[in-house]
């Protein structure tokens, strides 16, 4: 029998963590600097698609990008692809170089320029009948390198390639969720369909928690933990994700006896 998670001590410790003071250091802090979502939006694309590596350099390779992009919304809906070269020719973020990140921000001004913003785009690609934001994620990450440019991407990578796409999930959790971590915005995205985004700290604690027994952290995977967590709360399934990554994280010396006391 498959072990239960006790919700009202994940609750408890959701309440705990959960807060604006333990977000530092996280790409995520640099969404609380813009108010207007068309700006917001933007850089949390850039912000997440950064998120890896080791923490020191994504911030300073987020810091790089966003200073070179003063109000993005609008400096996107001025930029060329030849002008997102040039400005960002000496960038690179480990395997990651300006051009990815051009031909990503290029797509981003294509998509603005369609539909209005990425939410407004994103929003195209959800079905009622879907059960995730799967479908919408693989339709907005096409959009968004665009075959004509570029088939592949070390930034967008596509969840029917088998990819956990950790980074893009990231980045729909801010994007979808509000609370005193999440900044939200896009309201009719149902935050129900979310999948968590997968890095190495929450597939450690979700096998520890017996929400998976896959080794894989794959898509698959990501959407196995997603189901046990919907489970324990329906409407929002990553609730719990910052939390318990920072967990992870800090890797504190009661962080084992805390695990073991969420397990009914």
């Amino acid at each position: 029998m498959t072990p239960k998670i006790n919700k009202i001590r994940l609750d408890a410790l959701y309440r705990a963590h959960n807060r604006r003071e333990n977000v530092h250091p996280d790409p995520l802090e640099f969404l609380y600097h813009y108010e207007d979502l068309c700006d917001r939006e933007i850089v949390g694309l850039v912000a997440s698609s950064l998120a890896y590596g080791r923490v020191e350099q994504i911030l300073k390779s987020v810091s790089a990008v966003l200073d070179r992009m003063p109000e993005p919304y609008y400096f996107l809906k001025s930029s060329s692809l030849e002008s997102l070269r040039l400005t960002f020719r000496d960038f690179k973020h480990r395997f990651t170089k300006g051009e990815d990140l051009s031909i990503m921000l290029f797509g981003a001004k294509r998509i603005i320029e369609k539909y209005g913003s990425l939410y407004e785009c994103f929003r195209t690609g959800l079905n009622d009948e879907d059960d995730s934001v799967l479908p919408a994620l693989e339709l907005f990450t096409r959009r968004l390198v665009g075959s004509d440019l570029c088939e592949k991407n070390t930034l967008i990578p596509s969840p029917f390639k088998g990819s956990a796409c950790k980074r893009m999930n990231l980045f729909l959790r801010w994007m979808v969720r509000e609370d005193d971590v999440d900044p939200g915005g896009w309201e009719r995205v149902p935050a129900s369909k979310l999948i968590v985004p997968l890095d190495t700290h929450l597939h450690r604690i979700s096998l520890v928690l017996h929400m998976t027994k896959r080794r894989q952290a794959d898509i698959k995977t990501a959407q196995e933990i997603t189901c046990a967590f919907r489970s324990i709360i329906p409407d929002d399934p990553v609730r719990y994700d910052f939390t318990l990554t920072r967990l992870g994280i800090w890797q504190v010396d009661s962080t084992p006896e805390i695990l073991n006391q969420l397990i009914c």
